[in-house]
């Protein structure tokens, strides 16, 4: 039966919606707002019923990584265009004081921070982990799509089976977000640190993960260690190839000044030798990695695209770069080449985490000017010429 011109006309006009770059922006967490000093350490997800969560570091008397530091989060019900009110949801179990690198009132503060949420597509719960002081981990749960939370569980003493590789003193989870594999398991990278306590170097990087839900977590082994070139291996993205592997994707200080890669086959054991990948800069600042589910290989990255250079145009081995112009990269192939690249945002843009809608659309929740501002786009705008 032949179709009507007109609903040949309604398919060529949805084909053309579909088609239509798209990218909004919408403030998150201002600087200012409720009285918070600086937010920062962004963190995105997206629930199973389509709920996006937007949480962070809300540092509430200065931009310090040490100070007195909580978890905020906002939900968005319409896919991060609008924003409910903002919550403290992290922490509420006993309060634990102590700042290494004060001598006068740092037993006063609590520093709340490098929060990680991971979405379980089996239970529908959301997992969230994070850090008290750089030295103890926590783990909650939320079953209404963040409204509420359970009470905080410790769970520091996944991070003991390290010590076989370095005696730490700082533990850190993500930031930004942890993923579910295929097979069920929870994975979320995190990052430990062995110098004097307190210190955030020299350090190395792995995962945690929990085959039963988040209930227990388990240490995997070392997965990007210091040694040879790799400088101080810590923040890390995490996500899942096609073929099932497992790929970690690191920040580091290295004379390459390029983010280091290795996969696991479970994203727990057996981590290939991290290399560094030549077309993704590394300006010392965390990045995200997403996969998107349009094709399968499909990958999007974001990162402040920058180097430091000196006066003849030359990279400034192991040198952060500015903190500006930040890029969202894609990949076809599984992250083996990255041919296209948009500038997100030409001004100040630095940590960023990267989330993907039930529609196709990708959220960035990135470091601005202004905020943490949240980014709504779709891979039409990605490829799209500026």
């Amino acid at each position: 039966m032949k179709l009507s011109r007109f609903y040949l006309l309604l398919i060529a006009c949805a084909s053309l919606a579909r088609a239509t770059p798209l990218l909004e922006k919408s403030d998150v967490f201002s600087t200012g707002m409720a009285g918070i000093a600086l937010y920062r350490i962004p963190g995105i997800v997206v629930t199973p019923r389509g709920t996006v969560l937007a949480y962070c570091e809300a540092r509430r008397n200065g931009g310090a990584d040490w100070g007195e530091i909580e978890i905020h989060l906002r939900r968005s019900l319409d896919g991060g265009r609008t924003w409910e009110a903002p919550q403290h949801i992290a922490h509420f179990g006993e309060r634990l004081e102590g700042n290494p690198h004060k001598t006068t009132d740092g037993e006063h503060e609590q520093t709340v921070n490098n929060p990680v949420a991971i979405v379980d597509r089996t239970t529908g719960a959301i997992e969230f982990l994070y850090c008290i002081n750089y030295a103890r981990c926590f783990s909650m749960r939320s079953t209404d799509d963040g409204v509420t939370w359970s009470k905080p569980v410790d769970i520091t003493a996944t991070f003991e089976p390290f010590r076989r590789y370095y005696d730490w003193k700082v533990i850190a989870t993500g930031p930004g977000h942890g993923i579910q594999l295929a097979s069920g398991r929870l994975v979320v990278p995190v990052w430990i640190a062995f110098g004097k306590t307190g210190d955030h170097a020299p350090s190395a990087s792995a995962t945690i993960y929990s085959d039963n839900h988040g209930r227990t977590w388990s240490a995997s082994e070392l997965a990007v260690p210091r040694e040879g070139e790799f400088g101080n291996p810590n923040e890390t993205m995490i996500t899942e190839l096609s073929d099932g592997r497992v790929m970690l994707l690191n920040r580091n200080v290295s004379k390459p000044n390029r983010k280091l890669i290795t996969t696991s086959a479970d994203g727990a054991t057996g981590w290939t030798k991290p290399i560094f990948h030549d077309q993704l800069w590394e300006p010392i600042c965390m990045a995200s990695i997403v996969t998107h589910p349009s094709q399968p290989g499909t990958l999007l990255f974001s990162c402040p695209h920058t180097l430091a250079r000196d006066a003849a145009g030359n990279e400034i081995p192991a040198k952060n770069g500015k903190r500006e112009n930040l890029t969202i990269q894609l990949s076809r192939d599984d992250g083996r080449t990255w041919p296209v690249s948009r500038t997100l945002d030409p001004g100040k843009g630095a940590y960023s985490d990267l989330a993907v809608l039930p529609n196709g659309d990708v959220l960035c929740l990135y470091e601005a000017a202004t905020g943490l501002v949240a980014a709504r786009f779709n891979l039409d705008w990605v490829t799209a010429k500026p």
